[in-house]
């Protein structure tokens, strides 16, 4: 089992859980913009999950989630898309580290919210051209509807987190900000 440093291993399974049912049945809620693709607010939920538990999680959460969304979307599975929200969770993932986990500390300073936006525009962009191109080589689908898919897609993708994901980074922060207020007061 995938060891995540402050997560034990049934807490890991829970939130992997939760986050890709979450992120795969929300994906069926969508604006649909191009072939198989959607404007889709449940990027959010990725977006979220990987930024607070990082890679592995956010891989899972990505891979697993966009697998149940395919699976019951009746379009059949993609396993070149699935892989490729699965990159975008790992990616993003790295917003744990690089912001110095300051989203369980409490805080959500400006640059640390223009990191989130930053990551998820490159997560989206590179994990959605690996999706692409390997449609592209596998499947033998037209470069210019992958790649419009692509650059649709991580357009989108990026607009969604962007907006609804750093609102709810930014509550999350909140809500660890009020909890840490709490045990202050309780030890004075």
């Amino acid at each position: 089992m995938a060891k995540v440093k402050g997560l034990d291993p049934v807490r890991f399974v829970v939130i992997v859980a939760i986050g890709a049912a979450l992120y795969g049945l929300g994906g069926m809620i969508g604006v649909p913009i191009f072939a198989n693709t959607t404007l889709k607010p449940a990027m959010a939920i990725l977006g979220l999950f990987a930024a607070l538990y990082g890679p592995i999680v956010g891989f899972l959460v990505g891979f697993l989630g966009h697998w149940i969304t395919d699976l019951f979307m009746g379009w059949g599975v993609w396993f070149t898309w699935v892989l490729g929200s699965g990159l975008v969770g790992i990616m993003i993932g790295l917003f744990k580290y690089w912001s110095k986990d300051c989203v369980h500390e409490g805080k959500l300073p400006g640059m640390q919210i223009l990191l989130f936006i930053v990551i998820s525009f490159f997560a989206n962009f590179l994990g959605y051209l690996v999706s692409a191109l390997l449609d592209a080589v596998l499947y033998t689908e037209p470069l210019d509807k992958v790649f419009t898919q692509q650059i649709l897609a991580a357009t989108t993708n990026t607009l969604m987190i962007a907006t609804l994901g750093t609102l709810l980074l930014y509550l999350v922060a909140r809500r660890n900000a009020s909890s840490r207020d709490l045990k202050k007061d309780e030890e004075a």
